[in-house]
């Protein structure tokens, strides 16, 4: 393979030839049959663009804003967990990353850094995605801490009442490390007897009874923008607006939840035509090259994150 990496795929080739069985699978698994998992891919992949030609492209703008703050093109990254099981730098090379390409990095709950490293790593736009615990506590700890650290949005994921039952990590026998960001709050060493312990943390720590009325409870304990990650229906994104979200995220969180959901691209049109053009509306989800950027774009979506 040639030095020069051109789409997410050769990320994940090499990823899978330098990781070690358990992380990658962590990683690039989804949930039960993965169904979701590669529909999210297949669903780019049926459409079709019709290209219009002698059309003067020679001075293009890729930037775009989000929530006031401009970024050099429509691709964020995603909230994802514990980079540190790929690289010894974990999410401190990943926030100068997108420092570097002066885009958006929404550091993940599960991070293997602390959200105050990761904030003083660099100089950059950051929000924080928040899953919301039995112990309220800590998620009113760690708002007040991304607040403190500069952090400028939270994200709160809304589709994990219970962990998407994820075989490979079973099989595996996946253990979930300590997280940094609970660290003097809750231990994450959850014993199983089932070989990996990340269902069994997930179910002793999860809000099954989180719902829409907790929003006000958030919005409560933060001036900062709230989006809703999680979104797959009109009915939810109408919701979500009468909430008072400030952003929606088209997601079934990669496929790693509940599976059978439907792709993201393929609901995204419909969540953009509840919303409308009142707040941003975000997707993750299958998005592996720019011509898939370009499709959510021309779907309604104002940017997509990568993971």
């Amino acid at each position: 393979m040639a030095d020069e990496i051109v789409s997410v795929n050769e990320f994940q080739v090499l990823a899978r030839q330098a990781l070690p069985k358990m992380y990658y699978d962590f990683y690039a698994g989804g949930a039960e049959d993965e169904h979701t998992l590669r529909k999210n891919v297949q669903e780019f992949q049926r459409i079709i663009l019709q290209p219009r030609v002698l059309v003067d492209v020679s001075n293009i703008a890729m930037s775009t804003n989000i929530l006031g703050y401009t970024i050099s093109a429509p691709i964020m990254i995603a909230p994802t967990a514990m980079h540190k099981l790929a690289h010894p730098e974990g999410e401190l090379a990943t926030a100068r990353a997108a420092a570097a390409c002066n885009t958006i990095m929404i550091l993940s709950f599960s991070a293997s850094a602390s959200l105050e490293e990761v904030a003083s790593s660099c100089n950059a736009v950051r929000f924080f995605q928040l899953y919301v615990y039995k112990r309220r506590d800590i998620a009113v700890n760690l708002v007040q801490r991304a607040e403190k650290s500069g952090y400028k949005a939270i994200v709160l994921t809304s589709d994990t009442p219970r962990l998407g039952r994820r075989e490979a990590d079973i099989k595996n026998k996946m253990i979930v490390p300590q997280l940094k960001n609970l660290e003097g709050l809750m231990s994450t060493a959850v014993a199983s007897d089932k070989g990996s312990n990340l269902e069994a943390y997930a179910n002793e720590t999860m809000d099954p009874s989180l719902s829409w009325r907790d929003i006000a409870w958030l919005k409560s304990i933060t001036n900062l923008p709230i989006l809703i990650k999680g979104i797959l229906t009109r009915e939810d994104a109408t919701k979500a607006m009468e909430v008072g979200a400030a952003g929606i995220i088209v997601s079934n969180h990669g496929g790693r939840q509940l599976d059978y959901t439907p792709a993201t691209i393929s609901v995204l049109e419909e969540v953009v035509q509840a919303v409308g053009r009142k707040v941003p509306v975000l997707l993750d989800g299958g998005v592996r090259r720019g011509t898939d950027v370009f499709k959510a774009l021309a779907l309604g979506a104002q940017a997509v994150l990568v993971s």
